[in-house]
């Protein structure tokens, strides 16, 4: 058990020093407008890599339905913003054009 924790404590400080020594090394100094603008598009990136796949895998059947989904979702998405409004209407999409 006491393997357990240490091995837990280990990945905990392993995980959390890439996420510090950025914040610790970069918070006093400007960053480049080019360079921050190019560091916002990464979570976008990732999450449409992440999800993007998964679209498509999701309904082999009927890809269309993944599709209409995915629509909808960056449609609301770019007009309304949020994440909730998106994520649910989305099923919902897909949901109906399954049963159509």
């Amino acid at each position: 058990m006491d393997n357990l924790i240490l091995i837990i404590c280990g990945m905990a400080v392993v995980t959390y020093i890439p996420r510090l020594l950025p914040f610790l090394m970069l918070s006093s100094k400007d960053i480049p407008a080019r360079v921050d603008s190019f560091l916002k598009c990464i979570p976008v990136a990732a999450i449409g890599a992440l999800i993007i796949p998964g679209v498509f895998d999701s309904t082999p059947d009927l890809p269309l339905a993944g599709i209409a989904g995915i629509c909808f979702a960056l449609i609301i998405g770019l007009w309304k913003g949020g994440i909730i409004i998106p994520v649910l209407g989305s099923v919902a999409v897909t949901f109906l054009v399954f049963l159509l």
